[in-house]
């Protein structure tokens, strides 16, 4: 749940840390996410069925100098001329989800050719700022996969305490990890860049496969997206949401984003959505690979590695929610490859919100815990995390990091995620390409 609202679970904790020196393995791990690279989640204005508009918020993708194989160029006057890329889907303005669809004649003019695949993350705001900042939160906590209330007393402490207070409080947070260059979130940087080197991965494959990206919450949208791929012919488009393991949260909230799209379009092209892997093989291989590079890289030896997954009510597992399950069978793989026992490589569950019981032992109590136990060098991974967002680089490497050093802890590491690494990019591309199985 890449840059959801987090809250520790006490006032104390809660409380905004004081500005610490971090240790150089920390600052590596923050600064290792951050590219400045542009690389390739909100609605775009319906497009005609042949031509599609640029943003000046999407300007650094490129769209497709030519159509699809099989498919006729687009033409409209109104296009400014944009730099070619053979595989790139377009880049679409952005718009908002209530607008109508486009006429059904035109999607069925549309040619039927080509193939989408589309990343999803969770989402960011677009500007480090309380206005932006609580505009995101509305719409996330508004999903009512994300809090399942829909009680008028839950909407008053929404409206009237949590998105005044809370955007604020958030802002400041985003501020220390903004990509400043890209003027934006560390996030959107590391999504766009998976995008774009899916894409040249796949380039094998033809030009009628079209990579893109989205976001769940904020911008670009995953509607905006789809309405892309339909305008440039595709007939067939596979869905990716990039969390390992499932929640109704996460993965089922994108399946309803996109079907919410399907459900307005006469001509609606086939769908696979990827399912979780939380524990298929090459996932598991990539993150014990990955945590041991670093761990070499390290200037000193964790007593303990703590393997942090995000936070989830109790009350969803109890429903059904396969979530908790998931992230046990990642964490029981990994020890099994890595060689560690319990003991030595340890569950935990970040970003707890309100009062309610979450999943336990939650990670920040951990922190103090093994701090005051004699644990003096800490490593922390976030295997359910595919890209560096607020929770990994603010709440993990910044307030984590504090606190377990404010109980006595002296190093501390946070993980970098896989983000657009050689090996996180070489999975994503096995999980595409066996999805993609029968249509390429």
């Amino acid at each position: 749940m890449n840059d959801a609202p987090s809250t520790p679970e006490n006032a104390s904790e809660a409380a905004e840390p004081p500005p610490i020196a971090q240790d150089p393995a920390v600052s590596a791990a923050q600064s290792r996410d951050v590219s400045s690279a542009d690389v390739s989640s909100a609605e775009a204005s319906p497009a005609d069925a042949v031509s599609v508009e640029t943003s000046s918020a999407d300007a650094p993708i490129a769209a497709p100098a030519t159509a699809p194989e099989g498919a006729p160029a687009p033409a409209s006057e109104s296009v400014p001329p944009i730099a070619p890329s053979p595989t790139l889907a377009p880049a679409p303005s952005p718009a908002r989800a209530s607008e109508p669809a486009p006429p059904a004649s035109d999607v069925a003019a549309a040619p039927s050719s080509g193939i989408g695949v589309l990343l999803v993350n969770l989402g960011t705001p677009e500007a480090a700022t309380p206005e932006s900042v609580r505009q995101y939160l509305k719409e996330f906590l508004g999903d009512k996969r994300v809090i399942e209330k829909e009680s008028l007393l839950w909407k008053l402490v929404l409206n009237g305490f949590i998105l005044p207070f809370r955007s604020r409080r958030k802002a400041r947070d985003y501020r220390k990890i903004w990509n400043n260059e890209n003027d934006e979130s560390p996030i959107k940087t590391i999504t766009r860049a998976q995008a774009e080197k899916l894409a040249t991965m796949l380039e094998p494959l033809g030009k009628h496969v079209l990579v893109n990206w989205a976001m769940r919450y904020g911008e670009p949208s995953i509607a905006s997206r789809l309405q892309a791929f339909l305008a440039w012919g595709c007939d067939r488009v596979l869905i990716m949401p990039l969390y390992p393991q499932y929640a109704a949260a996460t993965t089922a909230t994108v399946c309803d984003e996109v079907f919410r799209f399907m459900m307005r379009q006469r001509r609606q092209p086939a769908i696979r959505i990827l399912p979780p892997y939380y524990q298929d093989p090459c996932y598991i291989e990539v993150l014990a690979s990955s945590l041991k590079a670093e761990l070499k890289a390290l200037p000193f030896r964790p007593d303990v590695i703590v393997a942090s997954f995000h936070g989830l009510p109790k009350e969803c597992s109890l429903k059904g929610d396969p979530y908790e399950s998931h992230c046990q069978r990642t964490t029981q793989l990994l020890r099994e490859q890595l060689g560690l026992d319990e003991s030595e490589l340890i569950l935990t569950y970040q970003s707890r919100f309100g009062r309610a019981k979450w999943l336990e032992p939650y990670t920040i109590r951990t922190m103090k815990t093994l701090a005051k136990k004699g644990v003096k060098s800490l490593v922390v991974i976030m295997p359910g995390f595919a890209a560096d967002c607020l929770e990994t680089l603010e709440e993990i490497a910044g307030e984590n990091a504090h606190v377990f050093k404010r109980y006595g802890g002296k190093n501390f590491a946070a993980i970098p995620c896989l983000n657009d690494s050689e090996p996180g990019m070489l999975m994503i591309r096995q999980l595409a390409m066996r999805e993609l199985k029968g249509w390429v």
